[in-house]
């Protein structure tokens, strides 16, 4: 019997960290934060956790699954797809993190532009706003994409952390000036090929459709499939700050790669540790390049137990990541939360439960941990939780 049969064995004790997540994971959709979810844990090497809960609407009958389920990332794009690539084109030596930005992208000028580095943009201190509507103020993706690269700074160069869908955007554009490929082909043969994400793609096939979960109602019936951030489906669905349909199962492939330091499952060094770690490590305001890293004055969204080296997205369709290199866990969460949702506060009230779920995501791994030091005397364990 395997360690992830050992902890589903125990998934309804109420006082087990399985137990304890599932239990979290369920009030969200029992108070009408979402209609479903997938929870994926797990640590560099195994998955000590994986569950569908609720239905993909809000009709009884259609329960997820974290293999096969589609959830829209929203801006966990950002991470899984943009920041992923670039970091692929950043070890390749085709992209410089403190050349400007308009080595990449020729069209990105005006005042002051030409002080704006690829790495201002992945952490947010471009000096841009943070939107633009650009679904209701130009007409397709040519115009969409003059309205943004003509935006002017807003502040100086690196004066401030604005967290900004331009910046991604931006990044998108320079992948594929860099790589010579549409952003969607390279994420794909770079990055979500090499780790098995097969399941992960900017949108998803008419075909495909039945596998997604939905993001709206229109007249009635639910949508799904198609991309809910508006900005993005100006520019077609794909763009570097939104667009990627994913599997809970998918990213924690992803997440398992950042835990390994850039080695796939299959023991390649696809990227070398180091400039992961540069990816990874905190820089202003508690920014990463393109991640967030753990805000250790609040709980919201991920908890308290994870240590201060981590670094993690949400999504605003109600999908978040957390990745603890310290204590080596990950906790993938995928809600379709924008489904007609029923809590008057969802954003507030998911906040609260990724917190939870990342807390009891900690005490899976500490009592995982416990259970290989049964059967291993090498094996060594905390006392409980870092904090």
């Amino acid at each position: 019997m395997t360690l992830s049969h050992v902890l589903t064995g125990v998934a309804l004790m109420q006082s087990h960290p399985a137990g304890q997540i599932d239990s979290i994971v369920r009030s969200g959709v029992l108070d009408g934060v979402y209609p479903s979810a997938v929870v994926v844990v797990g640590t560099s090497d195994s998955v000590l956790l994986k569950r569908g809960i609720g239905s993909m609407t809000w009709e009884p009958g259609n329960p997820p699954d974290p293999d096969s389920t589609l959830y829209d990332l929203a801006s966990l794009t950002k991470v899984v797809a943009t920041a992923s690539g670039l970091l692929v084109l950043v070890d390749q030596g085709a992209i410089s993190l403190d050349a400007p930005l308009a080595t990449y992208v020729p069209d990105f000028r005006g005042r002051d532009k030409e002080r704006v580095t690829v790495r201002h943009v992945l952490t947010h201190r471009s000096g841009l706003r943070a939107f633009l509507p650009l679904h209701t103020s130009t007409t397709d993706a040519t115009s969409a994409r003059h309205r943004v690269v003509t935006e002017e700074l807003r502040w100086p160069v690196g004066s401030r952390v604005e967290y900004s869908d331009l910046n991604s955007m931006l990044a998108g554009w320079a992948i594929e000036q860099a790589s010579g490929q549409r952003l969607s082909d390279f994420v794909r043969d770079a990055v979500f090929d090499p780790l098995g994400m097969t399941r992960t793609q900017y949108g998803v096939p008419v075909e495909d459709r039945r596998w997604a979960a939905p993001i709206n109602l229109w007249r009635g019936h639910p949508i799904s499939g198609v991309v809910h951030d508006q900005n993005a489906e100006r520019f077609g669905g794909v763009s570097g700050h939104a667009g990627v349909y994913s599997t809970g199962m998918d990213v924690a492939r992803l997440s398992q790669w950042y835990l390994r330091r850039g080695r796939t499952a299959e023991g390649i060094q696809l990227v070398s540790g180091s400039v992961m770690d540069e990816f990874t490590t905190r820089g202003d305001r508690n920014r990463a390049l393109g991640w967030e890293m753990k805000d250790p004055s609040s709980a919201d969204n991920s908890g308290e137990l994870l240590a201060a080296r981590s670094f993690g997205h949400t999504g605003f369709t109600g999908t978040s990541v957390w990745i603890d290199p310290s204590q080596d866990v990950f906790v993938v969460l995928l809600t379709n939360r924008v489904m007609a949702p029923r809590h008057p506060r969802s954003i507030a009230a998911l906040k609260g439960i990724r917190g939870q779920v990342a807390d009891a995501a900690v005490r899976l791994r500490w009592y995982a941990c416990r259970i290989e030091q049964m059967v291993s005397e090498d094996r060594v364990c905390v006392d409980g939780p870092a904090r």
